[in-house]
């Protein structure tokens, strides 16, 4: 990386991606301000708006300069951003926004922030507008019929802006009378739901109440940065300090990042050694509606509630319960929320480490051994490192001890499991790489400039060389991306699951106040995309991520998740190969045959066909945003759409109630069978290296050597 950047930028995040995580750092100040009483910018805005500009326009990897038509991307973003259900502006509203639409890059350079603030005031006012509405249609005795045949769609993504405060108010009382169904379905008398309602939407109007300047000024520039890529972003000072405290050693309470959207508390990660990644209960998007104290305590609704509050409720002294009610992010419209119960614990990101299992399959009558080694994060100890502790933490290190073991275990292949491994340290991807192949390039690094920095293996030795699988999911990201890329350009193993993330991206964190040594007020900073990661063969992870060899069914649309549903993210492109000698491990006819096998257990094995059916099944269901209001016919959708959720859950796709044995931290323990619930997507993995093995004639591990 060139020179310029290392004196501009202190720290490089190059792994794990943890989202808009500046969401989630949003401190609400204490004081409330009346809806009535407009927002303002203040001095050090002009100042933090002129260095984030000059930053994004000349150090963001894309180079795009402020036009017409990046003004015009700012400005959708600006407006998804404050009002993305369309629930609040009119159609009035947005035609008078209109004559700013490509003006907003004459702001930025000029630095000029009153029509952003003038266009979030307009905003408060159809807030309270809406809140007047609410609060007068829950004070009527019977404000809903539920026998009523009438019905809501729940997508508001195509939705047109409302054109009358009359549309805008059905639109609400559908809203009101869903969320009222809900609440009585799940068991409250009439008058417990509206007072939850009346509750609920208090506590909305007081958050939106201590909404302040810096805010305003923070989803301004983030509709900028986030137009440039999904991961360039702007922190203002108090999101700063929050982001500086995310990124320490620990973390206490259930162990996930949250964020708030569209007035959920919504999960943005789950993080590796947390009670709720143990569990397996909670997922990347899942929606906490409700927190309750202990195993008796009452369940508090925390819908429409800053994120800040909600930590409050779910943090807690390690060792106690916290119970949560969750919506699934892929659940059907209409499925009633699920309880879980979680025992918080104070979390160490490093504490989670590599683990194995060992699997038996059956091929051809013979039963094969497949040691199964879980890698959650990509982790490594940079200050031990630095200090040459012994044992300091290191993916690489760890997975090597149970690389040993297994073979002492006289297993005869291994799968690397990267399901949910949204990355983390790139040097551990390139040192865990060089494990399994003899020396060479594992990942190529180019930066805005067009300089291009390859990151090799140099050690000739191998741990193992036997026959070996990676498994990924659309949740592999990042450094993840990089580990099965490179098995896979060498030819060195089998690529199965789905395509992955494609986070394919390296970002840096500027302190403005760098720029400004002599300036007093806190100016925020700007966490900016500086390069791209390539695969040894010229191909970008950037957006396609990386394709398996062989692809199991899977509960996700295409785009649906990952890098292709952000509509700003970088393209896909291709730079020089580097040169590297590939195994004769891989080759289309394996892979060939392999895909026979496979196909042909999709037609005879009877899990596969009730996975396979059941995930279509399932994929369809979502599809209907529909949900009706008539109670009879809303239980009878509820109904079936837990039906089809116990149907995932016995699969093995959902693993909301699944249990695992206590870890005790250590680094590695000796390799055992372990009975536990039945993953479908493991055993057919296991199975396809069964193939692998049968194929090649190659089932010994004999010939491997230490690293």
């Amino acid at each position: 990386m060139k020179k310029y950047l290392i004196t501009l930028i202190p720290v490089v995040l190059l792994g794990w991606q943890k989202g808009p995580v500046q969401e989630k750092a949003a401190v609400i100040p204490a004081v409330e301000v009346s809806m009535d009483e407009d927002i303002k910018p203040i001095p050090a805005q002009f100042k933090a708006e002129e260095l984030t500009t000059r930053i994004l326009s000349s150090y963001h990897y894309r180079k795009t300069r402020l036009s017409d038509s990046l003004s015009q991307a700012i400005f959708d973003k600006y407006v998804d951003g404050i009002d993305h259900g369309k629930l609040y502006y009119l159609a009035s509203d947005l035609a008078d926004f209109d004559k700013y639409k490509n003006s907003f890059d004459d702001y930025l350079q000029k630095r000029e922030l009153d029509v952003p603030f003038a266009m979030y005031n307009v905003f408060r006012k159809r807030y309270k507008e809406r809140s007047d509405y609410i609060q007068g249609l829950l004070k009527e005795e019977k404000p809903f019929d539920f026998t009523a045949d009438e019905s809501m769609n729940t997508d508001r993504e195509k939705a047109a802006w409302a054109k009358s405060t009359d549309e805008l108010n059905d639109t609400w009382r559908k809203y009101l009378k869903s969320e009222a169904l809900d609440l009585k379905l799940s068991g409250k008398a009439d008058t417990a739901v509206i007072s939850t309602l009346k509750d609920r939407y208090k506590n909305r109007d007081r958050a939106l109440g201590r909404i302040r300047t810096e805010q305003v000024f923070q989803m301004f520039m983030n509709a900028y940065a986030e137009s440039m890529d999904p991961h360039t972003s702007y922190m203002a000072p108090t999101s700063a300090d929050r982001f500086k405290q995310e990124m320490s050693q620990s973390l206490e309470g259930i162990g996930a990042l949250l964020r708030e959207e569209d007035n959920y508390i919504k999960i943005v990660e789950v993080i590796p050694g947390g009670p709720a990644f143990k569990g397996k209960q909670l997922k990347k998007e899942d929606k906490i509606i409700a927190v309750a104290q202990g195993d008796e305590g009452k369940m508090v609704d925390i819908v429409g509630w800053f994120v800040d509050d909600a930590v409050k409720l779910i943090k807690g002294p390690k060792s106690t319960v916290v119970r949560l009610q969750v919506i699934s992010a892929d659940a059907i419209s209409g499925t009633p929320p699920k309880e879980y119960r979680l025992v918080r614990e104070k979390i160490k990101l490093e504490e989670q480490r590599a683990k194995s299992e060992i699997v038996s399959v059956n091929n051809a009558n013979k039963e094969y051994k497949i040691g199964v080694i879980d890698i959650p994060l990509f982790y490594r100890d940079f200050e031990g490192a630095q200090h040459k502790e012994k044992e300091f933490s290191s993916t690489t290190r760890d997975v090597q001890k149970l690389i040993t073991e297994l073979q002492t275990s006289n297993v005869d292949g291994i799968v690397i499991d990267l399901r949910n491994n949204g990355g983390g340290s790139l040097t551990e991807a390139v040192s865990l790489t060089g494990l399994f192949i003899n020396r060479g390039p594992v990942v190529q690094v180019k930066e805005g400039q067009g300089e291009v920095e390859v990151q090799s293996d140099n050690d000739p030795t191998i741990a193992y060389d036997g026959p070996m699988a990676v498994m990924v999911n659309r949740f592999s990201a990042s450094a993840s991306e990089i580990f099965a890329a490179a098995i896979q350009d060498y030819k060195r193993g089998i690529i199965v699951g789905e395509q992955t993330y494609g986070k394919g991206t390296v970002q840096t964190l500027i302190d403005l106040n760098q720029w400004v040594p002599k300036e007093t007020d806190q100016l925020g900073q700007v966490k900016l995309t500086v390069a791209k990661f390539y695969r040894i063969n010229g191909s970008s992870t950037q957006l396609k991520g990386v394709m398996p060899d062989l692809e199991l069914p899977t509960a996700f649309k295409v785009n649906e998740f990952g890098e292709g549903s952000q509509p700003s993210a970088l393209p896909w492109d291709q730079i020089a190969s580097s040169r590297y000698e590939p195994t004769n491990n891989i080759n289309a006819k394996v892979v060939d045959q392999l895909k026979g096998k496979y196909n042909q257990r999709l037609k005879t094995d009877e899990e596969l066909k009730t996975l396979v059916k059941t995930l279509n099944d399932f994929k369809e269901a979502r599809e209907n945003k529909i949900v009706s209001l008539q109670e009879s016919k809303r239980k009878v959708e509820r109904a079936e759409a837990e039906k089809k959720r116990l149907a995932m859950k016995q699969l093995g796709e959902d693993n909301a109630d699944g249990e695992e044995e206590e870890e005790d931290g250590k680094a590695v323990e000796a390799p055992k069978e372990v009975k536990k619930k039945k993953d479908i997507y493991l055993t057919e993995t296991s199975r396809m290296l069964a193939d692998l093995i049968v194929i090649s004639k190659e089932p010994s591990l004999a010939g491997t050597k230490k690293k």
